[in-house]
């Protein structure tokens, strides 16, 4: 928001929900926060539950137009929406990775080199645009 913007209601839904999120992150975001703060990825700055039009994106780095989900099981049901998400973060100029929880709590190194793929290719390190 500029200097002397405002903020529509929905704005306002979403910082609200971020900052809940923010404060609530489940046991895999924490684990993989603890690895991105502070620059923590390859001198990169991340920013948590952050705000990308009308979505909140699990993990964002502007520099590098990426944007990180981490999903438990409830996204199995929400597949064709978080298809449609991303669809839209894409068409916004962001890349999407997707990992499970699991991954991030059993094997974060993992995790790690498929971003590391991504940023030394700057393509996605799956054929469906997904880890």
């Amino acid at each position: 928001m500029g200097e002397g913007g405002s903020r529509s209601e929905t704005d306002e839904g979403a910082v609200v929900k971020a900052r809940t999120l923010r404060a609530k992150m489940t046991p895999a975001e924490r684990a993989m926060w603890k690895l991105l703060r502070g620059r923590g990825f390859e001198g990169y700055k991340f920013r948590r539950q952050t705000q990308i039009g009308p979505w909140v994106a699990d993990f964002f780095c502007y520099e590098l137009r990426l944007v990180i989900e981490l999903d438990g099981g409830i996204h199995r049901l929400r597949e064709a929406e978080d298809a449609a998400r991303d669809a839209d973060l894409r068409r916004r100029g962001f890349t999407v990775l997707r990992f499970g929880n699991e991954a991030v709590l059993t094997n974060p190194n993992v995790v790690f080199d498929a971003v590391r793929l991504h940023v030394a290719h700057g393509q996605p390190p799956h054929p469906s645009g997904s880890a």
